[in-house]
């Protein structure tokens, strides 16, 4: 009785955490004014292909189903909320969705990432606009804010500054070396620039020039910095990026810098791209995004641009975890006990009326003695314990499970008036 491999069970305390995530996220997303939506976890195979083409079945779940038809788990939320805003001919724009939830990866798994996780998703569909790039960057940088997380830093890059470089230093503008010199910028990340050189040599590149990319991509900081290292005159899209930094810095976000090396998904992306990382971590990015306005045209909305951004939630509870962060899962919660059998009845009376007043409260169902029933108590704040001598005077005792104190309080008052008298603040 195993799961498959890559799958995982989310336990209670993690399960919290991913809450945690998700409660900030929707919040953020409905301070911004995003429409919060769950697009279908399972599409057809047909539509997941639609930019990626088969080959995209490698790295996905996919059968057919009983009506025969071929069918896939989402892999992200981008597709699915593209399919659903393609489709919507009557949508005021520029729309913003956002999303939350599990999606499906076939990929090795990782530190980090299962085959089955975790992804916040924040999207803008309509007329292109750097100001629509500005706003997700912003929520981007805000969320991460909220979750107290410390030296996040945002990197981001245009795909036409990276595509005219290649074209200039390969005197070419042909899409398949594009395509194949961006991948080995993606690399750089995970191999070592001697192995991306030896692939690529076998391929046909000329080491010379792959050299030349490889050191452009390692380019990064502000602007005034890159101006001093490179020439930007040469570089497409410079000035829209430098516009969308100052656009950033007018909306008080000043964790971004320029990265060269940030070129996100071959399939996707067609402008501004960016990913966001611990400065001090290895976990890689832990999120990303960009212009994919190629995407919304092969769902044939030519009228009709998108950029957006995901995050990994199980990634950055790790990030959270190495910076030891305590989330704010844990409610204010009351742990009701009980000296013996015959208060029991009385115990549990007190337990449904705090529950009423929408107070979490824990009891023992198994009638164990009171040195058992303290283990339901360690994640209380306070513990009601109901004993015959103190309920023969209308009493109960009120510990404070933090400092230790107690005290004996009337049980008439904590009926009529149970929010003031524990002085908790319930969610």
């Amino acid at each position: 009785m195993e799961l498959p491999r890559g799958m995982k069970d989310f336990e209670g305390e993690e399960n919290a955490n991913i809450e945690h995530i998700r409660s900030h996220f929707k919040k953020l997303s409905n301070l911004y004014g995003f429409s919060f939506m769950d697009p279908s976890p399972i599409e057809l195979l047909s539509t997941l292909e639609t930019k990626s083409g088969p080959g995209i079945r490698d790295e996905i779940y996919f059968f057919k189903d009983k009506g025969d038809r071929e069918v896939a788990l989402r892999f992200d939320f981008t597709m699915g909320l593209t399919r659903y805003a393609t489709s919507q001919k009557s949508m005021k724009l520029p729309a913003k969705i956002s999303a939350f939830g599990g999606v499906f990866r076939y990929d090795e798994p990782q530190k980090g990432r299962y085959r089955y996780f975790h992804q916040w998703d924040i999207e803008i569909y309509g007329k292109a606009s750097l100001e629509s790039e500005a706003e997700i960057i912003e929520i981007t940088s805000r969320l991460f804010d909220s979750l107290l997380l410390k030296d996040i830093t945002i990197d981001i890059n245009h795909r036409n500054l990276v595509e005219s470089y290649v074209n200039k230093v390969f005197d070419s503008n042909e899409p398949e070396l594009v395509a194949d010199i961006l991948r080995a910028v993606d690399k750089i990340a995970k191999k070592s620039k001697e192995q991306i050189l030896t692939e690529f040599q076998e391929k046909g590149y000329e080491t010379e020039k792959l050299e030349k990319i490889l050191e452009f991509s390692q380019i990064k900081g502000t602007i005034s910095e890159v101006e001093k290292t490179f020439d930007v005159s040469q570089l497409d899209s410079w000035d829209e990026l430098k516009a969308l930094v100052d656009s950033l810095e007018n909306r008080g976000v000043s964790n971004v810098r320029i990265n060269f090396g940030i070129v996100r998904g071959l399939d996707y992306y067609s402008g501004i791209v960016f990913e966001v990382f611990d400065k001090n971590s290895k976990l890689g990015a832990l999120a990303g995004g960009g212009r994919y306005d190629t995407l919304t045209k092969a769902f044939n909305r030519e009228d009709i641009g998108a950029t957006g951004v995901a995050g990994g939630v199980e990634r950055i509870m790790l990030t959270m975890q190495e910076q030891k962060i305590v989330t704010e899962s844990k409610q204010n919660r009351v742990a009701v006990l009980y000296i013996n059998e015959e208060m029991q009845k009385v115990a549990h009376s007190i337990t449904s009326l705090l529950r009423l007043n929408n107070i979490p409260t824990d009891i023992d169902l198994a009638g164990r003695n009171m040195k058992k029933q303290m283990d339901i108590a360690t994640n209380a704040k306070f513990a009601i314990i109901v004993g015959p001598q103190e309920l023969e005077n209308g009493n109960v005792v009120l510990k404070d499970m933090i400092n230790g104190t107690e005290g004996t309080i009337s049980l008439e008052k904590l009926t009529e008036d149970p929010k003031s008298i524990l002085n908790l603040e319930m969610l």
